[in-house]
């Protein structure tokens, strides 16, 4: 799995003009389940995710997770992430898991966050979805789960 994780005052997502997840401090996660992510990819991911030390602490150091803060975290899914851009001038996703793959990973994604403790809003899985936030910082993360073994 693939995710964009940025730290934020505030995010929310719409679809329709209808905020589907919204938050105050924590974490914006734009997620991308990829083809041949195994079953426990959510949950190494969501692992990763809630002790990611990007928070500022006393000191102005960047030593606080998510759970530290106590903050919560948005979940949107984003097939883009999965975008091959070697070639030509349009991006392919044949590497993103197929929809209903990817609707699972994701849901699991964010259940597991939750199962951590950490309060946990979504999008809606394949909608149009309008994301807005303040990133703070900016801090932008990018996480993978095959980068680590």
């Amino acid at each position: 799995m693939r995710a964009l994780i940025q730290r934020v005052t505030e995010a929310e997502v719409k679809v329709d003009g209808r905020s589907t997840g919204r938050i105050g401090q924590g974490l914006l996660v734009l997620v991308c389940a990829m083809q041949g992510d195994p079953d426990d990819a959510p949950a190494k991911l969501a692992a990763r995710v809630a002790k990611l030390r990007i928070f500022r602490d006393a000191a102005e150091k960047m030593n606080l997770s998510v759970s530290d803060i106590q903050g919560a975290v948005l979940v949107v899914s984003q097939f883009t992430l999965a975008a091959d851009t070697r070639t030509g001038n349009r991006p392919g996703f044949s590497s993103a898991a197929p929809p209903d793959r990817g609707n699972a990973l994701y849901l699991a994604f964010a259940e597991e966050l939750r199962k951590l403790g950490l309060p946990v809003e979504t999008g809606e899985f394949g909608a149009d979805m309008k994301v807005s936030l303040v990133n703070d910082g900016p801090v932008t993360i990018w996480m993978d789960t095959t980068d680590r073994a």
